[in-house]
């Protein structure tokens, strides 16, 4: 009996010392919280594009760099769908054009049924620079010689065919002193090639594939935005942003461009937490090296523009971070 009862009590011992070495659930340390999970969605853009492998590499820094956090990129029709996820909460976070943003926050252009401005902004993460693409030997060195010409403008109603207005308003010009013609890159790109158009708009990241094709074949120039135009476009439009395109971008083009871009930013919806969105800025910027390794666009992330060319709001969350790093006051 007495060996039975001390076999017992043994066991007992047993089972104590395995439920204290951790055979039960692990408990937080004394005076630590326990890590809470975080899920969101990030919407970012179509598969073929840029948005979405680059937001694939965002969500991998902060679900590998930020305890418990989980966020998963979405792939979705991009900056116009990503403004109304994110507005509707069906996602927490969006990559978009800062003009889509402007356009969503005022109620215009693609936003005219009505404003959609549940949306504040991380950060500005890479410019989407507007390049209007001429021949060398055309005798337009201005936007404001495209007067009469044939110029490709972009797509009926899209975000490059608005930037193009928004360059002609600083000019003094519109549709009547031109002849738009409302082609697709692509197809500006072939009616240039067949001398059908005497210039075309793009708004991309540089270099872009379509112009380094022409480029190839054709001798070409970009036109400059220069300063004076510049500042007035920033005045009243001030989603946009000044960017240089460095000489030998483009074949043949041996200068520097000083032109001007829409950005691609980071929006959350306000109603994530300030102490989330502070981790998610802060772990975004402290591996940005990483990010360039992940994504070429990556390298283009810079904590000093990364609150330039953004007109709505920047969350809390991010304002406590640039505030700690002197890039906001």
């Amino acid at each position: 009996m007495k060996k039975t009862f001390a076999l017992f009590v043994v066991c007992m011992l047993v089972v104590g010392l395995l439920a204290g070495c951790g055979g039960g659930d692990k408990k937080p340390e004394a005076g630590k919280p326990a890590v809470q999970s975080v899920k969101m969605i990030l919407a970012t853009g179509g598969t073929a594009g840029t948005y979405y492998p680059f937001g694939g590499a965002i969500a991998q820094i902060w679900n590998s760099k930020i305890p418990g956090m989980n966020v998963t990129a979405q792939a979705t029709g991009a900056s116009v769908e990503n403004v109304k996820l994110v507005n509707k909460k069906d996602a927490e976070l969006a990559i978009v054009q800062s003009d889509t943003v402007d356009f969503a926050f005022k109620g215009i252009e693609s936003f005219k049924t009505g404003k959609q401005d549940k949306m504040m902004g991380i950060a500005v993460l890479y410019p989407e620079v507007i390049q209007v693409v001429v021949r060398a030997d055309s005798g337009i060195n201005s936007i404001a010689d495209l007067k009469g010409k044939k110029v490709g403008v972009g797509a009926p109603g899209s975000g490059t065919e608005a930037n193009f207005r928004q360059l002609l308003d600083v000019y003094g010009l519109d549709y009547n002193a031109l002849k738009p013609q409302y082609l697709s890159f692509s197809e500006s790109a072939e009616q240039f090639k067949d001398k059908n158009i005497d210039a075309f708009i793009v708004v991309a990241g540089t270099p872009n594939s379509a112009i380094m094709d022409i480029g190839a074949q054709h001798a070409l120039k970009i036109l400059p935005v220069p300063a004076d135009m510049a500042t007035k476009l920033f005045a009243k439009y001030p989603f946009l942003a000044p960017v240089k395109i460095p000489a030998n971008t483009y074949k043949g083009i041996t200068a520097d461009v000083e032109t001007v871009a829409v950005m691609a930013v980071l929006i959350v919806n306000p109603e994530v937490k300030e102490d989330v969105v502070y981790n998610l800025t802060k772990a975004l910027f402290d591996n940005q090296e990483n990010l360039g390794k992940a994504h070429n666009k990556g390298k283009e992330l810079k904590l000093e523009t990364a609150t330039k060319g953004l007109s709505i709001p920047f969350h809390p969350g991010a304002v406590k971070y640039y505030k700690e790093k002197g890039i906001m006051k």
